[in-house]
């Protein structure tokens, strides 16, 4: 009997088992909606020519520059009898920059002891005491203050922090002429002066050397590098120095493939020590290079190798160095900021037009790589058109951007075939600051 209870219950604990499932509400799985990703993606650099030969190609005419004024500007600091810089000029980085609001590469405030230290170290009483004739010895860093510290302003602000260090005045390529003014007080820096820039560089990184070998130097003929990056060697074949862009050395020899040319090096004692190096003739030119559609595409390609570099930090080129070294192998001389830049040749004022106006006066009065175009800040090379919208090379950081009204940047870092309106497209594209908006003048060269 209690085997047939036992059953029983069994079998009325399984319907009711079997009732309750079936009816249940089957389970449903939901689905998150996952929002897709799209990149934003600067449509110029997909839409617009990137190779440089798209432009050349409706070059005819050949040009060319004057070698002779080209040298003079070039070894201009090796005929002075001292450096042209103001002391007043020379400290100019010293009362700009302050305590509380510049940053070190710690990116904390920079203290009072580091301005005072600095300013202590440069030795300024000794100004122009020595005023010797010098050469760089490899590609070096000229400087502000007498240190690599950076000066930053804060990087929570779009357009600052890295790569913008302040500090950093220029960049000088090996074996270039110099005038020494004095030393730092620790004897680390040099305060110098180039044809095209002045400022702190390593002691280690120069050598001083007699007159008289600098009036061999440039009145020997010219070899112009035309390849960047290029290892030069010593006749034992020690490293010297990279090639770069805009560099030009003496000739002593050549021979069916290679020229011999004059570098130096130093002594431990500090004395120079000429050296002769041999490079490939396919890297080199013997004399400037005629201005044409081959020549302009094979130098703006080895230019185009380098990415951003603020002040020609990390041996990269800015939007200006960019242009000078690009005209340096054709014989044509660039001062080193933009703002120069943009008062040699024939200048067309553009600043109170409209857009539409501008447009109009590039396409009337621009020629195609003998065109700079400039806004207060930065400038480009007109190239010519595409789909009739005027085209420019620059060497640019980064596009301003605007959400919500906070400032940003979209980062390119590199040189570039654009519009002059470049990055329209982003969804927070800043429409006034484009180039084109902002653009004050152009200048044919």
């Amino acid at each position: 009997m209690k085997f047939f209870y036992l059953i029983c219950a069994l079998c009325l604990l399984n319907s009711c088992a079997v009732k309750k499932t079936q009816t249940e509400e089957p389970i449903k799985i939901l689905k998150a909606k996952v929002k897709k990703y799209i990149p934003q993606y600067i449509a110029d650099l997909k839409i617009i020519p990137q190779d440089v030969s798209y432009y050349t190609k409706k070059i005819s005419k050949t040009s060319t520059f004057s070698q002779e004024v080209y040298e003079k500007q070039y070894f201009r600091v090796w005929n002075l009898d001292k450096v042209s810089v103001t002391i007043e000029d020379a400290k100019w980085a010293h009362k700009t920059y302050k305590v509380g609001n510049t940053y070190g590469e710690n990116l904390q405030l920079h203290t009072q002891s580091f301005f005072k230290n600095n300013l202590n170290n440069a030795n300024y009483e000794q100004y122009a005491s020595v005023n010797k004739k010098a050469l760089t010895l490899v590609n070096v860093n000229l400087r502000a203050f007498p240190t690599n510290i950076p000066v930053l302003y804060d990087s929570k602000k779009a357009g600052e922090g890295f790569p913008f260090d302040y500090l950093q005045n220029s960049s000088i390529a090996a074996n270039k002429p110099l005038i020494l003014s004095h030393y730092s007080k620790d004897g680390k820096w040099a305060f110098v002066e180039s044809s095209f820039a002045f400022g702190w560089v390593k002691s280690r990184n120069i050598v001083v050397i007699d007159e008289k070998y600098t009036k061999l130097w440039q009145h020997a003929e010219q070899v112009f590098i035309i390849e960047e990056g290029i290892s030069i060697y010593s006749q034992t074949q020690e490293f010297l120095f990279k090639s770069r862009i805009g560099m030009m050395l003496p000739l002593v020899s050549e021979d069916k493939d290679t020229y011999t040319v004059l570098t130096l090096s130093k002594y431990k004692n500090k004395k120079p020590l000429y050296i002769q190096s041999k490079i490939e003739k396919n890297v080199a030119h013997k004399g400037i290079l005629d201005f044409n559609a081959k020549n302009i595409d094979m130098i703006l390609k080895e230019i185009s190798k380098t990415n951003y570099g603020w002040g020609g930090i990390f041996g990269q080129r800015d939007c200006s160095s960019t242009l000078r070294d690009f005209y340096a192998p054709f014989g044509l001389w660039l001062p080193r900021n933009s703002s120069k830049q943009s008062k040699i040749g024939r200048v067309v004022n553009l600043e109170g037009m409209s857009v539409d106006a501008k447009r109009l006066v590039i396409k009337r009065e621009a020629i195609a790589f003998r065109t700079l175009v400039y806004k207060q800040g930065h400038i480009a090379l007109y190239v010519g058109e595409f789909n009739k919208q005027s085209i420019i090379f620059q060497n640019i950081w980064g596009v301003k951007t605007k959400k919500d009204g906070a400032e940003g940047r979209f980062i390119i870092g590199r040189p570039i075939f654009s519009t002059l309106e470049v990055g329209k497209n982003l969804k927070a594209f800043d429409a006034n600051a484009s180039m084109l908006l902002k653009l004050k003048s152009i200048s044919i060269l």
